[in-house]
Order: C-alpha cells, then sequence, then structure tokens
C-alpha cells in the first residue's frame, strides 16, 4: 500500500507517519518511510537547496520544478521499486503538496501543476491521502515554539500563503476519493486511531 501524509506546516504530519510506521512493523509489515523533498543522493541535495532560507529570493517557477525533480528521483528510484516488492510506502508528503503549496499558495496554473505533477510521478498515484488539517492560528501557536533559526524557508512563509494552502488542500480533498481530512486538533492518540481504523478498512475492502 502507498499512504501519503499533508497538511499545512506544524499539522503533526511527521508524528503520524513515525505512529503508524510503528503500528504496522507490529503487524509484521515491512515499511519504507519516505521524506518530501529528499530521501535519494539527489533528492537531499535538492532539499538543501529548497529549505535553505539563503533563498529566500527563489522563483516559484524554479521551485516547482525543483520540488518534482526531486520527487521524480525518489519515486524511480525508491517509491516504485518498494511497492513492487510488497511493501507498505509511506510518505510525509507528495505530489498534492505541489498543488496545495505552487499551485493554491504561489499562485501557479493548476492545469500546468497538474502536467507537471503527471511527468513527475507517472502512474504512481497513493492508495490513501491523509490530510492533517488545523487552523492557521493553531500551526502559528506551534511555529512560536521553535526558534526562528530552527525555521526553514517554507515554514517562513507568512499567514495568508498558508491559509492559501490550507484551502488548496481542502479543495483537492473534494476531487478524488483516495483522501481522507483528520481534524489536526485531535490528540495525538486520537488522530493515530483514526489513521488506522483508516488503514484497516482499506485492507479489509481489498481482501473482498
Amino acid at each position: 500500500m502507498f499512504i501519503t501524509f499533508e497538511g499545512i506546516d506544524f499539522c503533526g504530519k511527521s508524528t503520524q507517519v513515525d505512529l503508524l510506521k510503528k503500528y504496522l512493523i507490529s503487524q509484521n509489515k515491512t515499511v519504507e518511510i519516505i521524506r518530501e523533498p529528499g530521501g535519494t543522493e539527489i533528492s537531499e541535495i535538492v532539499r538543501s537547496i529548497l529549505l535553505d532560507k539563503k533563498h529566500n529570493h527563489m522563483k516559484m517557477e524554479t521551485e516547482i520544478f525543483l520540488f518534482s525533480a526531486s520527487r521524480s528521483q525518489m519515486v524511480r528510484e525508491k517509491i516504485q521499486p518498494s511497492i513492487n516488492k510488497g511493501f507498505y510506502v509511506i510518505s510525509d508528503r507528495f505530489h498534492d503538496s505541489t498543488t496545495a503549496y505552487q499551485g493554491y499558495g504561489r499562485g501557479i496554473d493548476l492545469e500546468t501543476v497538474s502536467h507537471i505533477n503527471k511527468l513527475a510521478i507517472d502512474s504512481t498515484i497513493p492508495d490513501i491521502t491523509f490530510i492533517i488539517d488545523i487552523p492557521i492560528f493553531v500551526a502559528n501557536e506551534r511555529k512560536m515554539k521553535k526558534s526562528e533559526s530552527s525555521l526553514d524557508r517554507m515554514e517562513l512563509s507568512d499567514n495568508i500563503f498558508f491559509e492559501r494552502v490550507r484551502n488548496g488542500y481542502l479543495s483537492i480533498a473534494n476531487n478524488e476519493k483516495r483522501f481522507r481530512i483528520i481534524d489536526g486538533t485531535k490528540t495525538i492518540e486520537e488522530i493515530n486511531k483514526k489513521i488506522i481504523e483508516e488503514i484497516n478498512l482499506i485492507e479489509k475492502k481489498e481482501k473482498v
């Protein structure tokens, strides 16, 4: 199964990725964890460029191509081979991030974003995508607990940008059945329980 996690920065995706990994391993599943951007030698180099605050003058066109280049390498080097081996692949962000951040957030034409995404991921579509949804004020509260020096280039974006991204995610979720919107203001345990329930439902359907 190919599982992806999405949401604005500070929504708690990475925590839920780790908890799901532990659960699946406890069920004797083989799990491959992917982070975006990054995960391969080439993709990690691209990641360092994308998130470096020194590059705050980066153009949105450059940004979308760099994210997609990193993803393209990851899909072909890690994700597709792992899925073909029968692994459970969990990705902390995937192509929906590009639609939300560079499409809705930056304002790049959505049809153009779709074409770029298709080239980058080929036919590799997640079986299920969890959007951990939180209001902007909650994201800000969590952001304030971190030192500014620890924040990357994307995390330093303003509230107006993140509001567009959040609304983008909610709009995306209305277009495909693979999405599950999870209330990110719930406790970590409640969110984890809901995610596991959704995974188990899919597995039961596949066995029928």
